[in-house]
């Protein structure tokens, strides 16, 4: 074994092959003017020594660094030139700092470019005695990268900075390979070049000071390093390596590992987007825009990702399995009740001819009650026509479902001078009242004031229940039947079976809410199908004025028949709300690091579990293509699972086979 010794003045230690280079490195401290230095010794091989007039020796104590002003031009090394080595060399180069560049490519055009000197050799870069060496490489080749480098070269008083995206790690290689003498800065910009493409201003840049000499100029030095991030607007956080770690598991791997298993369903843009679905698109878009090798890094060297990666996955397994025990209970209630009926007598059905069929529901061996209405009209006795509607007809609508989305549609309804009816099965007298609505506690009185427009705006679960015990037989049998709720094949086949055909069905779906339309429908998607309207032309011209309520509002009307609807919805809606509600039971939490990717989480999460529940169990039972896509989401989360722990394994193996053969090596010798 080759012993080490103190080198003359000027020389340096090479490899004398490639094997030279992956040999592992060790340590002999040696007295130089007083202080103990680290020198890195190759095992079991050769050197080749080679002389370097101008290159430095740690056994001379260098010159105590100048101190520094409040404008201190760094000289910063930056090791590894690739993507995010030259974003941030672009600004370090912009506020006057003198940049060494050193990559495996050659980057040499792109530093012309930005003003910046690039090298080959990592010898001839550290003979420039940069102030700042900043690692900028990927996580997994970092300690191969660090181990390389010439330190020998360098003033042993170097700070050495890191840009990786865990802290731990770089941190203790950083105290393993670095002697005592240089400084370290572990440090984490949260943004990257796109999320910072249009400026760093409020930005998240997370620091530990590791090892900082107490002399004056190193702490400047420091200081100056720091307050180039400072300087263009960052939100500077100081914490610990490990404190960033296990912030960061849930900050950086969750939102790149819900932004991967997204892109393995290959979503498209469709033309009812909404904006909970064009949010799941860019996170797409950003996570996918960085290399697998960043996420892979972030999974091997945070030891909290695996426990996260658990933990989304068992939240996951726990929405399935109350969907599908929600489904299962609906349909044992079905199963027994009816049952019930056949003993009870249940209901019967029977067509009565008044100028269409009508369906009445009978109760069997059971006593009905006549309620007399003086103002009921009859549906024998055919109803005058509609007059004509002009351009600005001001209609009468019955919002049937007065809770939270039936208000928010009334207030635009009234605003543009419809008069407004209301029923619910809950007293929002008070609220209608403040709308200018006639609100109404009996569902006889409000179909007695015949309005022109029927609007179900109930949950998707109660609504089979609502239309049939509605009493259709007070309104007038050319009414316009219009639903709003999210899924649109059970509605229309609901209205089909349910209503006389004198009716006009208008199945919509306003793909917004009191949470992303607050601020004015402009732009946002509405989906219609005119499944059903007369053809005279008072008809027609009802429907179109109901559309031009929200075509008036700036809202995309998009034509589209309700399956078509249902098979892009399963997409758009039941996924986005699936996402957002399997993180609620993650319980995040905001942080003092948040990125602009897991501020994006965090808004999901707060609009989809704004809306009920019922809604999102609706979006499952009634949709059948809602069972397909979460086995899909199930599919493509195990698929990234698997990648990410065959990945390891691999890495490990390697790591593996290679220790027991330098074993072997050093054995034979």
């Amino acid at each position: 074994m080759l012993l080490s010794r103190v080198l003359p003045s000027n020389t340096t230690l090479l490899p004398a092959s490639s094997h030279a280079r992956a040999a592992p490195l060790r340590y002999r401290h040696v007295p130089a003017g007083g202080g103990a230095i680290t020198v890195p010794v190759r095992r079991s091989f050769a050197m080749t020594i080679r002389a370097r007039d101008s290159a430095p020796v740690l056994d001379v104590e260098p010159q105590p660094l100048k101190l520094l002003d409040r404008r201190t031009k760094l000289k910063i090394a930056v090791i590894g030139f690739g993507n995010f080595g030259q974003f941030l060399a672009r600004t370090f180069a912009a506020q006057g700092h003198e940049i060494l560049a050193y990559s495996r490519t050659d980057y040499s055009d792109t530093a012309r470019s930005l003003g910046v000197a690039f090298f080959d050799d990592q010898n001839d870069l550290c003979e420039q005695q940069p102030d700042v060496v900043l690692l900028s490489t990927s996580i997994l080749s970092a300690e191969a990268v660090l181990r390389s480098l010439p330190i020998q070269r360098l003033r042993r008083s170097t700070l050495f900075v890191d840009v990786l995206s865990v802290k731990e790690f770089p941190k203790n290689l950083f105290l393993q390979l670095l002697p005592p003498d240089f400084d370290i800065l572990c440090t984490h910009p949260m943004f990257g070049p796109d999320s910072g493409k249009h400026g760093w201003a409020g930005l998240p840049f997370a620091y530990d000071k590791v090892r900082i000499g107490d002399s004056d100029d190193r702490v400047e030095r420091c200081r100056a390093f720091l307050e180039i991030f400072d300087r263009e607007g960052c939100r500077m956080v100081e914490m610990s390596c490990a404190e960033h770690d296990e912030t960061a598991a849930e900050i950086q791997f969750l939102t790149h590992t819900i932004g991967r298993v997204l892109a393995k369903l290959d979503l498209k843009s469709t033309p009812i987007n909404t904006k909970g679905y064009e949010t799941l698109l860019n996170l797409v878009q950003n996570t996918c825009s960085d290399s697998y090798e960043l996420y892979n890094g972030l999974f091997i060297y945070n030891k909290n990702s695996t426990e996260l990666i658990e933990k989304l996955n068992g939240a996951l397994d726990t929405t399935k399995k109350e969907l599908f025990e929600r489904l299962h209970g609906i349909f044992r209630k079905q199963l027994f009740e009816g049952s019930a009926r056949k003993f009870a007598g249940g209901v019967r059905y029977r067509h009565v001819s008044a100028g269409g069929a009508i369906t009445i529901p009978v109760l069997r061996r059971s006593a009905m009650t006549i309620q007399a209405r003086e103002a009921a009209p009859v549906l024998d006795i055919e109803p005058q026509p509609l007059k004509l509607l002009d351009r600005r007809t001001k209609l009468k609508i019955a919002v049937i479902g007065f809770g939270n989305f039936g208000q928010f549609l009334a207030r635009t309804f009234a605003a543009q001078g419809h008069e407004i009816l209301a029923y619910s099965r809950t007293d929002y007298s008070d609220t209608a009242r403040s709308l200018g609505a006639a609100f109404f506690d009996n569902q006889h009185d409000l179909c007695e004031q015949h309005p022109d427009v029927v609007l179900l705006s109930t949950s998707i679960l109660s609504a089979e229940a609502v239309l049939r015990s509605l009493p259709i037989q007070r309104l007038r049998r050319s009414t316009l039947f219009v639903d709003v709720l999210s899924v649109k094949e059970f509605p229309r086949n609901l209205f089909l079976q349910l209503l006389p055909p004198d009716f006009d069905i208008l199945c919509t779906h306003p793909m917004f809410g009191p949470e992303s339309g607050k601020h004015g429908w402009a732009g946002l998607p509405f989906v219609y199908d005119k499944v059903r309207i007369g053809d005279s032309d008072d008809r027609i011209e009802r429907c179109r004025a109901v559309l031009e309520i929200f075509e008036r509002e700036g809202c995309r009307m998009v034509e589209m028949s309700c399956a078509e609807h249902d098979e892009t919805a399963a997409e758009i809606q039941f996924l986005t709300h699936t996402i957002g509600r399997v993180l609620a039971k993650l319980d995040l939490k905001s942080t003092p690091i948040n990125t602009k990717g897991y501020e994006t989480l965090l808004n999901l999460v707060q609009n989809t579990c704004s809306d009920s529940y019922e809604l999102y169990n609706g979006l499952f039972i009634y949709n059948k293509n809602s069972t397909e896509l979460i086995e899909k989401l199930d599919d493509a989360l195990d698929t990234m699972k698997k990648e990410l722990f065959q990945r390891l394994h691999g890495i490990f193996r390697k790591q593996l086979f290679e220790s027991s053969g330098r074993r072997s090596i050093d054995a034979g010798k």
